[in-house]
């Protein structure tokens, strides 16, 4: 999986005041947890923009002014419910030999027969939860809908990996076609492609049989 590196400076002070003063400078206050102690930082509202406006998932090397870097994945964050801008971030720090969880984009590939007869593609998860060691993670899953007819699901059972593994049910639908107004069923397709394979079979075995009378 990539990697972003984010450059920050540890602070000392985390009280509301001075964590005004971050944001007003255009600074982010941030927490990194699950070593020894939290350690607070901030870092340039704009060191995040790869990491938090993207569709990809990335672990994180948090470098501070100490020298020190840190392995971490970002935990959680927090928007102004006004102007979207990034108050507050969580990170957790990660280790080689530790298996950690992390939601992975789901990237379809292929083309459905049921989709080029009409069908909709329905997609429930557009990121699904795995745990693995951090060399392990992927940078996506992918998934290919080139079987899937119409009515057909496509389950998580079938994407297994054993890199990682799934925090899903087993009946979990990653992929499903459904009809719509405008398909043409895929069963009728298969019924006329029966039908004419029994009338190719019947016209050669016909003079087989006169043969023997």
């Amino acid at each position: 999986m990539k990697s972003i590196t984010i450059n920050g400076s540890q602070r000392e002070s985390v009280g509301k005041t001075s964590t005004k003063a971050l944001r007003n400078a255009g600074q982010v206050p941030c927490v990194l947890y699950g070593g020894d102690k939290p350690i607070h930082f901030s870092a340039p509202e704009l060191a995040f923009s790869q990491l938090v406006y993207t569709a990809n998932a990335h672990t994180v090397v948090i470098a501070l002014d100490s020298g020190e870097e840190f392995n971490a994945i970002m935990q959680d964050i927090q928007f102004h419910p006004v102007n979207d801008k990034i108050l507050h971030i969580d990170f957790y720090q990660i280790f080689e030999d530790r298996q950690i969880t992390m939601e992975i984009p789901v990237q379809v590939v292929g083309t459905s027969r049921g989709v080029l007869n009409g069908g909709v593609l329905r997609r429930p998860y557009r990121k699904l939860r795995v745990k693995a060691i951090p060399s392990k993670l992927p940078d996506f899953i992918e998934v290919d809908i080139t079987p899937l007819k119409i009515g057909s699901k496509l389950y998580i059972t079938e994407l297994k990996n054993d890199d990682y593994k799934f925090l899903h049910p087993d009946n979990t639908v990653v992929c499903q076609v459904r009809r719509s107004r405008l398909s043409v069923a895929d069963t009728e397709e298969d019924e006329e492609e029966t039908e004419e394979g029994e009338t190719s079979e019947a016209a050669a075995e016909a003079p087989a049989t006169e043969a023997q009378e």
